[in-house]
């Protein structure tokens, strides 16, 4: 079998529905022409971002206008396609193989009609040796019928009726902008006397340490032929053969296990590293090579466990690894877009480089989106992010029973087999769910007795056996988070910052075993507002109160919440940083409160990674422009290997109260020996320059080694159950040893020469860098496991709270040592109930960066060339004022680049530093010119959106100063039009050009 991309000269039209299988009128005899002319197509793609390059509709995401697109979905459109065909060798069969083909189709080929097809995941495929042969350009036609009118996120589960992707239909954090197209490829498939038709691996360790892959193919063998055979070959990371297997083809199958006795082994992210072998197989007919494949796949043995001290019917959430427990790091993925078939490599990229360096390890692909392309999977095999997978099915709200619909559990059990099949080789899929809060009853997940889950059981057990299929998610037997006890295994929610003080008690006192849904939501950047908000509607506003903003994300309005925290805001840019800045707040304590209780707790899935479309204001990490929000950048910091933090449960800190809060050392993995642990655990080696580089702040204060007067030395314990949960009431209650005990036990250990100390050094401080208390805590650096991995509460801060000038309070969390991870600083204020108020008042900062170098290529990384940068750039950041720069981070400003840094939203005390370093891709793949109709309109260019396209569909892609594109270039002009344009053209500003700025501190328009 080899596939071959079908090289074709795209063209799409629409119509009514049915006129393209009538012609012409009935009446008079006339040609029925459709609603619009031929123009030309993108596949794999949509027809929304054909329609906009030929200026026939706005761009969809700007202000309302998808409200004026939604004509789209409710029409048919014909795609035709011409292409050379393939010359056959004699006795070979061709194939048509269209994947992705969304949603219901009719194909014909040369003028005859193929077939009827109906699904998106599933392949239609027919034999067209024939008529390959008939014309010397042969012209495919595929109609797509209007989409299906399926549910979105308000209605029944239970009357579900398709595999369609429902996010499309409207959802929280999207619009009702239904994907009409061909979203995946459409190729030749050639089929020789032995062909492959389908393969499955299987990767393990057995208890000696050998290393096996099994591998099970089906193949095709043609009548006539008399001798069929297969070979095996696997190749280790260096490319050097590791084991080789050769026998007959009996019955259509091959089946062999290839052992290697000393692998290699593959890690999650933060574990070890992720080295891929590669299998060959080639299929010979009378020992005439036929075909050759090749996968790539890593070896490693993955297991479920229930959690220690887990309910006996606990379904298994503790994922083991190479005989490792793996702490959850995750992160829900929505699909990047609404036009899914318009992302490409670039966007998949760089987006599973921004999930590896926020040191996530896992990825739940989402019930309610897309059995996602093969480049997701292979990206995550390649950077070690485990991937949850959910088969197409998620909660309407008025009732979400899994539907039992006969035809609907037809088309469930075609997807689901072909996302078995097809994804089941990758090494990094860790689990498959039935879908998203699919529930029987009112807060009740549904379970392995519904006859839907029953049916997707059977079929993972027939297909991927080896791997652990969840009912739902959450798995119950609650679906929501609660404050009661003992009634609590998977759980979602909320997604909301739950107030202060109600947020900190609710999640630091959860008894939940494992946590696969939730988040806080946070507005979007400026610099992604100004994209699809036009001026009239920037600035600071209710979505009560803005039709414009509630159609952006009306569920996730923060006004009112931020304005009783912050007070009233002068302007947009400081009630995005107030709202990001509570976003981040609040998910860093869950993140935190979540790992204190690692073991019994074990792990986090955070809602969500990314948006399909942009919204004002959302709970996601990442916003559809690829701009990392302060919520990612603090996820990042709770998921170091190593970290502190603290256990609080209010904001509030009144003058002459007591502030008493438990303090935490959370240990990642230490490297697994004789192998690297790579990027993900800890500070890349690149990027160790990242520590502080304090100069006035800490010089005043006397710091250095040893441990000062007053300061107290607490001791590390390992708590039970019991007074673990207990840890971080405010009281500080818990079991400690004093400081008496502590220094014994210290220096007992010392005596011993057992495992060497990590300290933790707290501080509090104003925001003029006054230091106002100071304890120091110490613990063993390896912990009490093997492999140093855990949670310990090494004691409390304990602080009678002085007022300060503008009454706030910072409190640093710091690992002292030369590999240490940035400090933690968490922020508390004397004046309620406005407490960050004081924030948004200006403060005497002043920011000065200067780079150590210019811009070089950066060296090529695990993911491969669309998951690697292509500049980077260091610079060191100081603050030479008298007050904090509060939660400073770098914007690139061209918009031209894609950029991550190695530390973003950190505060500078007066005479501190830190050294950051830029990593930066160019921008790819971004539709509709990614606001580039608004930003040309704000520089007084071009009037209006639809003149900056032009209307006339003959003379897109001509005229430089219009956004569109022709099949030749997309040419734009990056001044008057925007950069993605540019970029999609190949014109990408030379250099990013780079502004660090803090909180409430506009950028330069």
């Amino acid at each position: 079998m080899e596939m071959r991309k079908l090289d074709a000269a795209w063209e799409v039209k629409g119509f009514w529905p049915w006129v393209p299988l009538k012609g012409t009128s009935m009446e008079i005899g006339n040609e029925l022409l459709g609603v619009t002319e031929w123009i030309p197509a993108t596949v794999p793609g949509g027809v929304h971002e054909d329609l906009y390059r030929a200026g026939l509709i706005p761009d969809p995401y700007v202000d309302t206008n998808s409200l004026a697109v939604e004509w789209v979905e409710n029409r048919w459109w014909v795609y035709r396609g011409r292409f050379a065909p393939p010359e056959l060798e004699p006795g070979c069969r061709a194939e048509l193989v269209l994947a992705g083909l969304d949603y219901e189709a009719i194909v014909s080929l040369n003028g005859r009609r193929l077939g009827e097809h109906e699904g998106m995941y599933e392949p239609a495929v027919y034999d067209v040796t024939d008529l390959l042969g008939e014309r010397e350009t042969a012209e495919l036609q595929i109609i797509l019928k209007q989409a299906p009118d399926e549910m979105g996120q308000i209605g029944k589960t239970s009357e579900t009726f398709t595999q369609k992707s429902r996010f499309n239909y409207k959802w929280d954090f999207s619009t009702r902008l239904v994907n009409v197209g061909i979203w995946d490829t459409v190729s030749l498939r050639v089929r020789r006397a032995v062909s492959l038709d389908e393969l499955a691996l299987h990767a393990d360790v057995r208890e000696d340490g050998t290393g096996v892959v099994s591998v099970a193919a089906l193949a095709r063998v043609e009548k006539g032929t008399d001798e069929a055979a297969a070979e095996l070959e696997l190749l280790d990371p260096d490319g050097r053969t590791a084991a080789r297997w050769s026998g007959p083809v009996v019955d259509g199958a091959v089946r062999a296990e290839l052992e290697v006795p000393e692998p290699r082994l593959w890690h999650p992210n933060g574990y070890g590293e992720q080295p891929l072998y590669e299998l060959r197989l080639r299929l010979f007919a009378e020992g005439r090579l036929t075909e050759e494949t090749t996968r790539r796949t890593g070896i490693r043995r993955i297991e479920y466990r229930r959690n220690p001290g887990g309910p006996d019917d606990a379904l298994p959430y503790t994922f083991v690894v190479n005989g490792q427990p793996i702490y959850i790091q995750g992160a829900n993925l929505t699909p990047l877009d609404h036009l899914y078939g318009n992302v490409g490599a670039e966007r998949y990229g760089w987006l599973a480089r921004l999930a590896r360096r926020a040191n996530l390890n896992l990825l739940r692909v989402w019930g309610g989106g897309l059995i996602e392309k093969e480049e997701l999977y292979d990206l995550c095999d390649r950077l070690g992010i485990l991937v949850w997978q959910e088969f197409i099915q998620s909660s309407s709200g008025i009732d979400n029973e899994p539907s039992q619909k006969p035809r609907f559990l037809e088309l469930l059990g075609r997807s689901a087999v072909q996302a078995l099949k097809t994804r089941r080789n990758h090494v990094s899929l860790a689990v498959w769910s039935g879908g998203n809060e699919l529930m029987s009853a009112p807060d009740r997940p549904s379970t392995y007795e519904d006859a839907n889950l029953a049916y997707l059981r059977a079929l993972v057990a027939e297909h991927d056996p080896q791997r652990l299929f969840l009912p739902t998610s959450a798995s119950g037997p609650r679906q929501y988070i609660t404050s009661e006890k003992g009634v609590s295994h998977d759980v979602h929610g909320h997604w909301k910052y739950m107030g202060n003080p109600g947020h900190y008690p609710l999640y630091a006192e959860a008894d939940h075993l494992f946590h696969s849904e939730f988040g806080v939501d946070g507005v979007s950047s400026v610099k992604s507002l100004r994209k699809f908000l036009s001026e009239p509607h920037r600035k600071p506003v209710s979505m009560e109160e803005s039709f414009v903003w509630r159609h952006h994300g009306e569920w996730w309005d923060t006004f009112g919440r931020d304005t009783e925290l912050f007070g009233g805001f002068a302007d947009l840019q400081a009630f995005s940083d107030a709202s990001q800045w509570i976003q981040a707040e609040g998910l860093r304590f869950i993140l935190e409160a979540n790992r204190r209780r690692q073991g019994r707790q074990s792990g986090s899935i955070i809602w969500q990674l990314n948006e399909p479309w942009p919204n004002a204001s959302c709970t996601n990490l990442v916003d559809y422009y690829m701009e990392p929000k302060m919520a990612y950048y603090w996820t990042r910091s709770a998921f170091e290997g190593t970290h502190a933090s603290l256990d609080y449960r209010s904001l509030d800190a009144p003058a002459g109260s007591r502030l008493q809060a438990a303090v935490h050392l959370h240990r990642g993995p230490e490297p697994v020996a004789g192998l690297a642990t790579g990027e993900g655990r800890g500070l890349d080696a690149g990027l160790a320059g990242t520590a502080m580089m304090e100069r006035g702040a800490s010089q005043a204060t006397g710091e250095g080694g040893g441990l000062a007067s007053g300061q107290s030395s607490q001791s590390n314990l390992q708590m039970d159950e019991r007074e673990a949960s207990q840890a971080g009431r405010a009281s500080g209650e818990g079991r400690e040893l004093d400081a008496g005990q502590s220094s014994q036990a210290m220096n007992e250990g010392l005596e011993a020469n057992v495992t060497p100390l990590l300290r933790v050094r707290a501080e509090v401080r104003d925001l003029r860098g006054a230091l106002l208390h100071e304890q120091t805590f110490d613990a063993p650096a390896g912990g009490e496991t093997g492999a140093g991995s855990g949670s310990l509460r090494i004691g409390t801060l304990d602080w009678v709270v002085q007022d300060t000038y503008n009454g706030l309070l910072l409190v640093r969390l710091r690992i002292e040592g030369m590999d240490a991870p940035p400090p933690v600083d968490y922020f508390f204020s004397t004046r309620s109930p406005e407490v960050y108020a004081a924030a948004l008042k200006p403060m005497a900062a002043a920011l000065r960066a200067e780079p150590l170098g210019g811009w070089e290529q950066a060296p090529p990384e695990a993911g491969g060339p669309a998951a690697s940068p292509r500049l980077r750039r260091a610079f060191v950041v100081a603050n030479d004022g008298t007050e904090a720069a509060l939660h400073v981070r770098p914007e690139e400003t061209t918009d031209g680049w894609w950029m991550e840094a190695s530390e973003a939203y950190f505060t500078l005390l007066p005479g501190e530093s830190r050294r950051v370093e830029l990593s930066c891709a160019p921008r790819r793949g971004e539709l509709f010119g990614a606001g580039a109709a608004i930003r040309a309109s704000d520089a007084g260019s071009v009037g209006t959106d639809a003149a900056i396209r032009g209307a006339d569909a003959e003379s897109v892609g001509t005229d430089a100063r219009r956004v569109g594109t022709d099949e030749a270039g997309r040419a734009a002009d990056v001044e008057s039009v925007g950069t993605d344009a540019a970029t999609r053209a190949g014109d990408v500003p030379t250099e990013p050009t780079v502004v660090f700025r803090a909180f409430n501190q506009p950028l330069p328009e």
